[in-house]
């Protein structure tokens, strides 16, 4: 890295390409918007299901778990689709797996969210 390209310099450059990442996966990957508004819905609701920070925290923290992995399975799709459109058994594999991922984390959102709405509902 060059010395130019630390400090302020460095952050203003990463947050650049942290919101390009964010505006591409909204306008290209369908899922990440579907689950971008199921947070935006559910986090409000957040506020009346918790009765404590740490479960404010954990019911907010399980909608971002989601987003963060649909971005990471997102990434994985574009360098695979990158590389080309003829059907690969290991492109596929990598396809899968993060699939596999961001449906682990939903199924961990959900019952994170479950549980909470049990709780406050018992």
């Amino acid at each position: 890295m060059k010395p130019s390209e630390t400090g302020w310099r460095h952050l203003i450059h990463s947050t650049r390409y942290s919101l390009k990442g964010f505006k591409a996966a909204f306008r290209h990957e369908s899922a990440f918007r579907q689950e971008l508004l199921l947070c935006v819905l559910l986090v409000p609701l957040a506020w009346w299901i918790a009765r404590t920070p740490v479960e404010w925290l954990l019911l907010v923290g399980s909608c971002v778990l989601v987003l963060v992995v649909e971005l990471l399975n997102s990434a994985v799709e574009t360098v695979v689709d990158r590389i080309g459109p003829e059907h690969h058994v290991l492109s596929g594999r990598a396809k899968d797996i993060g699939s596999a991922a961001v449906m682990l984390s939903l199924i961990m959102a959900g019952l994170t969210w479950g549980v909470m709405i049990w709780q406050r509902l018992a």
